[in-house]
């Protein structure tokens, strides 16, 4: 089975950012995919708040969403919409990832657990819960490529997120992601191929890449990697749609020769000494 990523550079303009996502939907469908997994904040990546915040809306309300859905439908294709900024019932911003099936049903909805609040050597800072919610609970969800674990960015560095989809069945993680350059040289690619590791699962990891308009840049490197931990695809820096075969039955053969699914025990308290 054939999976699609679309790596991009989202800007301040949701109109134009629909724009991208149902070309690459396009696309993807054109290419014999089954599914398309985009980043985090495909809709809409601005860190200045008061510029940006009037265009998070509800989801019911949301332009970008429903342009996805509709071009899902058409195509008759799957699409994981890593993450969209929308606003809640009582006025907070949450980063919720969509599942959407071939005629266009959303299927599972997932918000970020894990925030973002760091300074960085560079200068960079970046305060995520200082508009965002986290969410509480994780996500696995049925799709053509088997169950499918949801995650954000972020939520990477946590493996007991991983270890908890991996538990309830998830077969493939999807990791979408806006990783900064700094973060992104250091880690992506070890944290990544790690995930993969620990739960004998594929990984799909679509990601931001480039300057962007509102002056941030990104690491792009938007990976697929198979259970063994392979790096099956890279997309390097450039943005467009990239293609991987995904085959479920190597989830199976990975997980018989080193079986840490079934070996995995429950930690007793720590003591210290």
């Amino acid at each position: 089975m054939k999976a699609a990523v679309l790596q991009m550079t989202s800007g301040i303009d949701p109109a134009a950012n629909a724009r991208v996502l149902t070309d690459a939907i396009a696309e993807a469908a054109g290419g014999g995919a089954s599914m398309l997994f985009t980043p985090e904040m495909s809709g809409l990546l601005d860190r200045d708040r008061v510029r940006g915040g009037p265009k998070i809306v509800a989801e019911e309300a949301d332009a970008v969403l429903a342009a996805v859905q509709t071009a899902a439908a058409e195509h008759r294709l799957w699409v994981h919409l890593g993450s969209l900024a929308v606003r809640r019932p009582d006025g907070k911003f949450a980063n919720r990832g969509f599942v959407i099936d071939d005629r266009g049903a959303i299927r599972a909805r997932y918000d970020k657990i894990h925030l973002f609040d760091v300074d960085l050597p560079t200068g960079e800072s970046w305060r995520e819960s200082a508009a965002y919610v986290g969410g509480e609970t994780a996500s696995v969800v049925a799709t053509p490529f088997g169950p499918l674990g949801l995650s954000i960015c972020y939520d990477l560095r946590f493996a007991d997120l991983y270890r908890a989809l991996s538990n309830a069945g998830a077969t493939v993680l999807a990791v979408p992601a806006a990783f900064t350059r700094p973060t992104g040289e250091a880690h992506w690619h070890v944290l990544l191929r790690a995930r993969a590791i620990e739960a004998g699962a594929w990984v799909i990891a679509a990601a931001q890449t480039g300057v962007h308009e509102d002056g941030r840049a990104t690491f792009g490197h938007s990976l697929v990697i198979d259970p063994w931990g392979q790096v099956v695809l890279d997309m390097g820096e450039d943005a467009g749609v990239g293609f991987a075969e995904i085959d479920p039955a190597r989830v199976a053969d990975v997980r018989s020769r080193i079986p840490v699914i079934v070996h995995r025990r429950v930690i007793p308290d720590v003591t210290t000494a």
